[in-house]
């Protein structure tokens, strides 16, 4: 067979076979988190074990984290600003208990 990734791609479709959802790391990666974030060192912003750390005890870091990320933010973490990033809305609650989970 010449093709079998397309025929077993378009056979799952056909069935209703649906893509695994992305976990926080990929989504880091997909909009470009890691090129300022590590998962355990410092770049030019905290790494998400520091962030994890940080809002550890807070019930409401969740929703933090998202504004934080959507609008973007400085002077917590140090003078270098955050620029607001556009993640989608579902990618953006994946990223962020990913981050909250870092250890």
């Amino acid at each position: 067979m010449k093709y079998p990734f397309a025929i077993a791609l378009a056979l799952a479709a056909s069935v209703g076979v649906q893509a695994a959802p992305a976990d926080g790391a990929t989504i880091a990666a997909k909009y470009n988190c890691l090129a300022c974030h590590q998962v355990d060192k410092k770049v030019v912003g905290p790494s998400y074990k520091d962030v994890a750390a940080k809002y550890k005890a807070d019930k409401a870091a969740e929703t933090k984290l998202a504004d934080k990320i959507k609008k973007g933010g400085s002077g917590v973490w140090g003078p270098i600003p955050m620029p607001p990033q556009q993640v989608k809305d579902d990618d953006l609650k994946v990223l962020v208990k990913w981050i909250l989970t870092q250890k």
